[in-house]
């Protein structure tokens, strides 16, 4: 015992004494020995692959002198015999907050408040607060004691640490886990550069939709390449500056879900820089996507907990989606290792971690090699912060950080006993502590008393005290520095303590108590029967794996088991709507092979191999194409500035939406996803195919390039009370005065990046700065972008026209309209078109004038007329909306039809591929079992180029197998429950649907009911 004290003292003089700082000064004697040691007969792992018998580590100075079979130890060495004891080396954490100030955010109260639009940091910086490349977690750290023993006891030797606030978060250091001073604890400062789409603790208004933070992020690296190229000579921003000194260090990016992933990729590869991608767990659902990324990951252990089901109501709350992640989300890991992924693990995000290694067994049991794992927490995080030289494993040269253990280091009963950092030991159990489980015979006085028993594992004890054949007692111990106290009751009915002190030894507990009345006594505990370990029973029956369900595409309810394909298919005999010259053709068959429709006519035959589908009774159309819909986004209006140009709602496509389904199911196959109308000048459209399944990039069509401009009450914040009086515009006028302003400024900002294009000595001249907001509006000035614009009254609807006229740009289409029937004849004159309603009217007093004749009467103007439904439910019986142009303005069902179909595609100059049945054109078809105007009508099959994405009868067994899937998981969540596994309760959330308007909850990374 003696001399484990004196190795344990001389361990801490040595460590302390050898790192002391050369440049400071020291109180007290100087002691220069060099803190030598070596560790023997111990199993080191030297790295994931390397696992060295019976070897010697060798250490001195902080620093691994040799490791091996072979070492020879140098004379005054304090050497350790590890005999049956492991060395590991300590593990590595790359998403910390270690020693980091707390963030602060400005608190707000409820409603809206007035909107900050200017930055409120001091300094020569840059205009938003979200971007602050000038962090430096070297300058913002200093040294937690708390918080650096908890990751100590975990086995973390070394973290990388850096504020976590903003888009642009700094840079990271590189500090170990000691309990010393900022100075000695610090090996690398500026090591990372961190990024999010967060804005963090930003009180700005800009920005507050995912769109808005891609876009300020994007406009940061042009900004600052124009910086570094001669801006710097324009005007002084010293967080471009910074930025530009960051951007070629190791990138990191947090995410919070696979989407995440290749929205942060997809900026990336437009600068040329592969992120490093701290992810949200549920990779594993697009695993494939995300390996095409080339992205490597930090990879969180944050499984979500079971749920509480037992009242039924709780169970019809919790979704599919919810259900599968839970079950399926442990198997995350492996899914990254077994795709090839490098990858990282992280303790992020764990609300306790505590958890790590429960959390990190789980994942190693559902499939997660041990190799891998300890790769993960080791030499991989070191690799990608480029400290493999450092960090990470046991090689001559390298740091000293390792750990002692007792086994191996997944093994359930591991124990870690020492985490060494630079040379200096952190006792996280000590190992000469004897092992004291067993049985002993209890003597108070010298007169027998009773037995104590203990159990349990050698670090977590279970006591009990069996006092007679019916007296058991579970007392309260507690074990400190070799002295053990216990407190027992030994009548539950009367109160009185009694209280054992004593001390430990390797066959005999002992020392002084006291009885309930006060009366002293000596007790001895001494053992007769060592603690047995329950040999492990001999099974040779063959277990069946976990039972997991199958991934879906996409993962929520009514998601595919695989992915859909394009098929070659007939459709014999059906009644035809061309949308073309031939107008309606009965007993009519279509081929469609290659995603296109291949062949129109009669008696058709398919080709080997072709699916034949008897449409005889049936209808047989064009998919319907939504010109104006919110559906499948994560946000719907960047509402912070008067323009927001630059925003594109790509960036926000949500292919999960479960909207897409059910609209697929009312026969629309392609939506153009508008910005809101939050502003006078909105974002940049997406005009997506429902295809069922597919990644955003899948859906999306680049060559359709929009934007959304708006009129009216929301642009001017008329519905926003007295707290909105802050941004311009607030009256019609100025909503004028902005498209006035804005348009100018784009004609200037095209003419010079013409005149800089076309000089000569285009080299020895700095380009003109990027202006990504004027870029989109430059596009507009030379017809390659095209106005959709958001318009209820004649007046400001002929305000713009006018604008338009006098700035030479064109308004491609006026959606809502509802006094389009008043000028008409002017939009025709221009050739603008009009996306309408069927019949709302009276539901504000801007469409107080709406009437449900308007389709009609701007038809018979010659205005291209789309009906739309700006609502995901109107969506799902668009077919229904322009059969009351029927009804209303005695359209005929042919040309009501085209407004769903083929109008909308020529208002998104489209209709060379879609909105009508034609050889040559994408097969975006709908097979409906009735008149497609009538109320009766629904699809047998909604097709995106030869692709089936909804199937009528299918659909009614994918529902009968999602209510068997979902009983299957409830009662494996109940069971878990029973089992005594932590639980939560069902959040009671409701699917957004977002409308124009919508402005609130938009800003931080989205959820999608995992």
């Amino acid at each position: 015992m003696k001399k484990t004290v004196w190795t344990l003292v001389a361990w801490l003089a040595f460590g302390t004494l050898s790192y002391a700082q050369q440049t400071f000064p020291r109180n007290g004697a100087y002691d220069e020995r060099p803190g030598r040691y070596a560790f023997t007969n111990a199993t080191i792992v030297v790295d994931p692959k390397t696992t060295i018998q019976k070897g010697t580590l060798l250490i001195e100075n902080g620093l691994i002198k040799e490791v091996g079979t072979n070492v020879k130890v140098p004379g005054g060495t304090v050497v350790t015999d590890l005999q049956g004891k492991y060395i590991y080396p300590s593990l590595l954490e790359l998403d910390s907050n270690y020693g980091m100030p707390e963030i602060k955010s400005e608190r707000r109260g409820g409603g809206r408040q007035p909107q900050q639009l200017e930055s409120a940091k001091k300094g020569a910086y840059g205009w938003n607060q979200a971007i602050q490349p000038e962090n430096e977690a070297t300058a913002l750290f200093t040294v937690d004691a708390k918080k650096a023993a908890e990751l100590r006891k975990l086995g973390f030797g070394t973290v990388l640490t850096h504020p976590h606030d903003g888009i642009v978060r700094g840079t990271g250091a590189l500090v170990t886990l000691a309990d010393e001073v900022a100075n000695d604890v610090l090996l690398r400062a500026g090591v990372s550069a961190h990024f999010s789409f967060n804005k963090g603790s930003s009180t700005q208004n800009y920005p507050n939709s995912i769109m808005g933070s891609v876009a300020l992020l994007r406009q940061t690296y042009y900004d600052a390449d124009w910086y570094a190229k001669g801006g710097k000579d324009q005007e002084t921003n010293l967080s471009l500056s910074y930025f530009n000194q960051i951007k070629n260090l190791p990138a990191f990016f947090e995410v919070s879900d696979k989407l995440g992933i290749l929205r942060a990729d997809k900026v990336g590869d437009e600068f040329g820089i592969q992120y490093i991608i701290k992810s949200g767990g549920d990779e594993y659902q697009r695993i494939d996507d995300i390996k095409a990324s080339g992205a490597s990951l930090l990879v969180p252990l944050t499984f979500p907990e079971a749920f509480d089901v037992t009242d039924p109501w709780d169970a019809e709350a919790v979704t599919l989606a919810e259900l599968k992640h839970w079950e399926m989300a442990p198997g995350n890991p492996a899914a990254v290792a077994q795709a090839g992924i490098p990858f990282a693990l992280t303790t992020s995000g764990l609300p306790n971690t505590a958890n790590f290694w429960t959390r990190l067994r789980t994942a190693v049991e559902f499939g997660l090699s041990k190799e891998k794992a300890l790769e993960a927490l080791t030499t991989a995080p070191a690799r990608l912060i480029k400290a493999e030289n450092l960090v990470g494993s046991l090689k001559k040269g390298m740091l000293a950080n390792f750990l002692i253990t007792s086994d191996e280091l997944f093994a359930n009963d591991n124990i870690i006993y020492e985490n060494w950092i630079k040379g200096k030991p952190y006792i996280i159990t000590d190992r000469h502590t004897p092992d004291l489980r067993g049985t002993y015979n209890l003597a108070y006085g010298g007169q027998a008393s009773g037995q104590l028993r203990i159990t349990g594992t050698p670090t977590k004890p279970e006591y009990q005290l069996v006092l007679s054949d019916s007296l058991k007692v579970t007392p309260k111990v507690s074990v400190a520095n070799q002295l053990l106290t216990i407190t027992y009751q030994p009548d539950s009915k009367k109160p009185g303590t009694v209280r054992l002190t004593g001390w430990l030894s390797a066959r005999e507990l002992g020392g002084e108590g006291s009885l309930p009345d006060g009366m002293p006594l000596a007790w001895s505990a001494t053992l007769t029967e060592p603690y047995q370990t329950p040999a492990a029973p001999t099974d040779t029956t063959v277990r069946k794996p976990k039972e997991i369900g199958k991934l879906l595409y996409p993962f929520v309810g009514l998601g595919n088991e695989e992915r859909p394909k394009a098929e070659t298919i007939l459709f014999k005999n059906a009644t035809v709507w061309t949308n073309e010259q031939e107008g309606v053709v009965q007993g009519t068959d279509v081929l469609v092979q290659n995603g296109k429709i291949a062949r129109i006519g009669k008696s058709l035959s398919a080709p080997a191999g072709a699916r034949t589908i008897d449409a005889t009774g049936k209808h047989l159309t064009s998919g319907i194409i939504d010109e104006h819909s919110h559906i499948a986004l994560f946000a719907v209006n960047e509402g912070s500035q008067s323009s927001t140009a630059e925003v594109r709602m790509s960036d926000a496509i949500n292919s999960e939406d479960i909207n897409i389904y059910r609209q697929l199911a009312g026969g629309v196959t392609t939506s153009q996803l508008l910005h809101g109308s939050a502003n006078s000048i909105g974002g940049q459209s997406a005009v997506i195919k429902l295809k069922w399944g597919a990644m955003p990039s899948e859906m999306w069509l680049p060559e359709a390039k929009y934007i959304k401009f708006a009129l009216g009450e929301n642009v001017k914040q008329s519905n926003w009370g007295d707290v909105a009086r802050v941004r311009f515009p607030q009256t019609r006028m100025g909503v004028e005065q902005i498209y006035m302003d804005h348009f100018i400024r784009a004609r200037e900002y095209d003419k010079a990046w013409k005149d800089y294009n076309g000089a000569r000595n285009k080299a020895s001249r700095l380009a003109p700065r990027r202006d990504l907001e004027l870029e989109a509006l430059a596009e507009i000035l030379n017809n390659e972008r095209f106005i959709t614009c958001h318009s209820y009254v004649q007046s400001e609807i002929n305000m713009l026209m006018h604008v338009a006229d006098s700035l030479k740009f064109k308004v491609n289409t006026f959606t809502h309209i509802l006094e389009g029937y008043k000028l008409a004849d002017k939009m025709a004159e221009r050739g603008i078109g009009g996306s309408t309603f069927s019949d709302w009217w009276a539901y504000k007093m801007e469409v107080k004038e709406a009437i449900p004749y308007n389709a009609a009467l701007m038809a018979r103007e010659g205005v291209v007329v789309a009906i739309n439904s700006d609502d995901a439910e109107m969506a799902r019986r668009l077919n229904q909306e322009a059969a009351k142009a029927v009804a209303f303005g005695g359209i005929s069902e042919e040309d009501a039809w085209k407004m769903v179909t083929l109008n909308p595609a020529k208002l998104m100059h489209l209709d060379q591929r879609m909105g009508s049945i034609k050889t040559g054109k994408d097969a975006d078809l709908v097979l409906w079992n009735n008149h497609p105007l009538s109320i009766y009508a629904r699809p047998d099959y909604t097709l995106i180029e030869g692709t089936i994405y909804f199937d009528f009868k299918a659909d009614e067994s994918k529902q009968a197998k999602l209510a068997q899937e979902k009983a299957r998981l409830i009662q494996k969540t109940l069971e878990a429950k029973s089992s005594g596994a932590p639980t939560q309760r069902p959040d009671m959330r409701r699917p957004r649907m977002w409308h124009c308007e919508d402005v609130l909850g938009e800003h931080s990374e989205h959820e999608h009911g995992k």
